[in-house]
């Protein structure tokens, strides 16, 4: 495995992510920000923020499997919110939970969450972008 993830003792352990990653492989691969577009370019999810996070780590993991990796091998993500406010955490782990049943993986890199007052399209509630080191 290229990405090795812990909670150093010290820093707080929570349950979404994991404060470091120790990648090892030999392939950087830097994935664009995700929103909830379908393959046809199609929002998913309109207003529907759980629905559109499950939606962004599906091609996510569409975009890693493209280049022979899976959310093991994600060093970082970095997921930008609209109007973000801490009671939207309960939507969001469950678009997280959701998508890692159907990819039969629980994501917990690294990870970033910033608030933000807008998109590029105004249907879109979040953006995910990913790093990934594969061997």
């Amino acid at each position: 495995m290229t990405v090795t993830l812990i909670n150093p003792s010290g820093l707080p352990e929570i349950d979404v992510y994991r404060q470091v990653s120790i990648a090892t492989g030999s392939k950087l691969v830097f994935i664009a920000g995700q929103v909830a577009w379908d393959a046809d370019g199609v929002t998913v999810g309109e207003g529907d923020l759980t629905t559109q996070v499950e939606q962004c780590y599906l091609n996510i993991a569409t975009a890693l499997a493209e280049v022979g990796g899976s959310f093991d091998d994600v060093a970082k993500l970095t997921a930008y919110v609209v109007d973000w406010t801490p009671d939207k955490m309960p939507l969001l782990l469950e678009g997280i939970a959701r998508a890692a049943g159907k990819l039969g993986n629980t994501p917990a890199p690294p990870a970033t969450l910033l608030g933000v007052a807008a998109l590029d399209v105004p249907d879109h509630l979040v953006e995910i972008e990913a790093s990934a080191v594969i061997d």
